[in-house]
């Protein structure tokens, strides 16, 4: 289950009510997914911003992007040891470290490598999502 700080980084990162209430209503898997959807989407804008040379809202989304992730690497649970979480959790500091890159020298392949990587992932958690499937 996702801690009280991941869902107030959640918040934090989504002020839409009707997203609030689906929030409340997901499963934590379907959380996940979620918050894999909203980096993307940030991911995009902030891509966007940036080839409009709007750079106060690109680090804005920026920003947003590495919250989510930091949402997702908190939510981990390294203290079972699994390889799969350690995995990820070195995955996600790997992308919030080239968010940090894309967002300093303005380079818009570092936000595209960052959103393929979440791309690659998000499948996987939409399928454990899925009713009747199992972690």
């Amino acid at each position: 289950m996702l801690s009280s700080k991941v869902l107030k980084q959640f918040n934090k990162a989504y002020e839409d009510d009707a997203l609030k209430a689906a929030v409340y209503g997901a499963s934590p898997v379907g959380l996940v997914v979620m918050l894999y959807e909203g980096a993307i989407k940030a991911i995009i804008q902030a891509g966007i911003a940036l080839q409009s040379q709007n750079f106060h809202e690109k680090a804005r989304l920026t920003s947003k992007a590495i919250d989510i992730i930091d949402g997702l690497r908190e939510s981990l649970d390294l203290e079972q040891g699994s390889e799969a979480a350690v995995n990820l959790n070195d995955l996600y500091l790997y992308m919030k470290s080239r968010l940090v890159v894309a967002n300093l020298k303005n380079d818009l392949d570092i936000f595209l490598e960052v959103r393929g990587l979440l791309e690659t992932l998000l499948p996987a958690w939409q399928q454990v999502d899925r009713p009747g499937a199992q972690l």
